[in-house]
C-alpha cells in the first residue's frame, strides 16, 4: 500500500544523516527548498527521496540557498542544536 501525504518540509520527520543536516536550516530556507523540489518533482516524491536529498545532496541544497557548501552553513551557524 502506498500512502501519500502532503506537508511542508518544516514538519517533515527527517531521519539519520538528513536529520543532522536539516536542523541547520531555517524555516525560510526549508520553504525555499520546498518550492524548488516541488518544481523538480511535480508529481511529488517519497519520504525516502526527500530524506535522501537532505542526507546525500546537502551541497546541492546549500548551493540553492546561495552557499558554496553545506559545511559553510554549518560553520556559519556553529551552535549547539
Amino acid at each position: 500500500m502506498t500512502i501519500i501525504q502532503e506537508m511542508p518540509l518544516s514538519q517533515f520527520d527527517f531521519w539519520s544523516g538528513a536529520k543532522d543536516k536539516a536542523k541547520y536550516l531555517t524555516s525560510d530556507e526549508l520553504d525555499t527548498i520546498e518550492s524548488i523540489l516541488a518544481e523538480q518533482y511535480p508529481n511529488g516524491c517519497s519520504d525516502t527521496t526527500v530524506n535522501d536529498i537532505f542526507w546525500f545532496e546537502d551541497d546541492w541544497l546549500a548551493e540553492l540557498l546561495g552557499y558554496s557548501s553545506f559545511d559553510e552553513i554549518m560553520e556559519e551557524r556553529d551552535y549547539d542544536l
